[in-house]
């Protein structure tokens, strides 16, 4: 007995010209984009995605600064002067009545010469949400006095969630207002070095010849001096009798004539290579110019490397105005950056004292990782290799 199954063969005739047929799935891949592609490895790697909308949620934060900022940037408290953080509560006595803050008691210490507060259980603040508090001028444009929100409408009452300052100012309040000022240098800042950068490399690498070695020995130059003394020297170079408008402008002229060097060399690397490929010959026998040959056929090649490169750039850019600033060299007030904030850290008898004050380092830190990680995502959804 045969226990072996029937072979069958098709009878039907081969058509060369036949294409298998494709599941909806392997179809939606093969007709991708290359920047769909990109978004689909992209999703999988949740720490950039999550460091995305962390960025996100903080450049949304600069279009309503003065709204989400508990009181003005200018507003000064006399009488709670270097007072701590106060914690948000919501049950009083074992009864619940919703956020609140308890005021402060305040004492003199004549031993460590400091004032002293400490939380005063009869004294319950209710917070207020979408309240009417200090005047401001939103985007200088009109004035308004709506908050996310306040301290309770009663005699006395504070709301100091981060402690205040020196002045008596609110830290939360003015780190809000120091955001517009930090992440926006970054992205001013990276425009004019991109713009540096894939020109000046562009060239290098299309043209190649004098035109490469020129550009390499100018990025050498550029390269060979220390980076922060270079900026300090620059950026002590401004004239005293510039506005802040104007010393913020030339601080972000200054970080983005010093880093476009690396992305100059990546571009020149990559159009040394694309422009022998055959797309390229084929454009340049049918007559296209130069610049329409990098920007409309090598550029794209790349530009997912472009992203993720602009994405670790500007961290550099953001660490560069706050060393400035903490220096006395960058930002000076009434301009309020991260950097003008922690001056107030400078010294350490006083941060000792009042630990609260060097706060304005944690939006920093969370940025600039941020921003690592979300680069590190987009380079490997850029990899075709991965």
């Amino acid at each position: 007995m045969n226990d072996r199954p029937e072979h069958f063969v098709d009878t039907a005739p081969w058509d060369p010209h036949a294409v298998e047929a494709l599941t909806p799935e392997q179809e939606r891949y093969y007709l991708a984009t290359q920047w769909q592609l990109m978004w689909w490895k992209l999703k999988r790697h949740k720490l950039a995605v999550a460091s995305g909308i962390v960025l996100l949620l903080l450049y949304a934060s600069v279009l309503i600064s003065e709204f989400l900022a508990p009181y003005n940037l200018h507003s000064r408290n006399i009488r709670h002067i270097h007072a701590p953080p106060q914690a948000v509560h919501l049950f009083h006595e074992g009864e619940f009545i919703g956020p609140f803050v308890y005021g402060y008691s305040r004492s003199l210490d004549l031993a460590q010469l400091k004032r002293v507060y400490v939380e005063d259980p009869e004294k319950v603040y209710p917070l207020r949400f979408f309240c009417r508090g200090d005047d401001y001028r939103f985007w200088g444009l009109f004035e308004a006095d709506l908050h996310l929100v306040c301290a309770a409408d009663r005699e006395g009452a504070t709301l100091f969630l981060l402690g205040t300052d020196r002045l008596g100012r609110d830290v939360l309040s003015r780190i809000i207002y120091g955001a517009r000022i930090s992440l926006t240098v970054g992205l001013i800042g990276i425009f004019i070095s991109f713009a540096l950068g894939i020109v000046i490399g562009g060239l290098a690498g299309y043209y190649g010849g004098w035109v490469d070695s020129l550009s390499q020995r100018i990025i050498e130059i550029v390269r060979s001096f220390p980076e922060l003394p270079l900026w300090m020297a620059l950026s002590a170079a401004l004239p005293v009798t510039w506005s802040p408008v104007l010393v913020f402008f030339g601080i972000t002229v200054i970080l983005g004539l010093l880093d476009w060097t690396g992305l100059a060399r990546a571009v020149r690397s990559k159009l040394l290579a694309l422009r022998e490929e055959d797309f390229c010959t084929a454009a340049q026998l049918m007559g296209a110019r130069p610049g329409r040959i990098i920007a409309r056929h090598l550029l794209p090649g790349f530009a997912s490397h472009i992203i993720a490169s602009a994405t670790l750039s500007i961290p550099s850019m953001i660490l560069g105005e706050t060393a400035l600033s903490y220096l006395g060299l960058g930002l000076r007030p009434p301009v309020t950056s991260w950097g003008v904030l922690l001056t107030e850290a400078q010294n350490m008898n006083v941060v000792v004292l009042y630990p609260w004050l060097m706060l304005p380092v944690v939006p920093v830190v969370v940025t600039v990782l941020a921003f690592n990680f979300l680069g590190d995502g987009l380079r490997d959804a850029a990899d075709p290799y991965k």
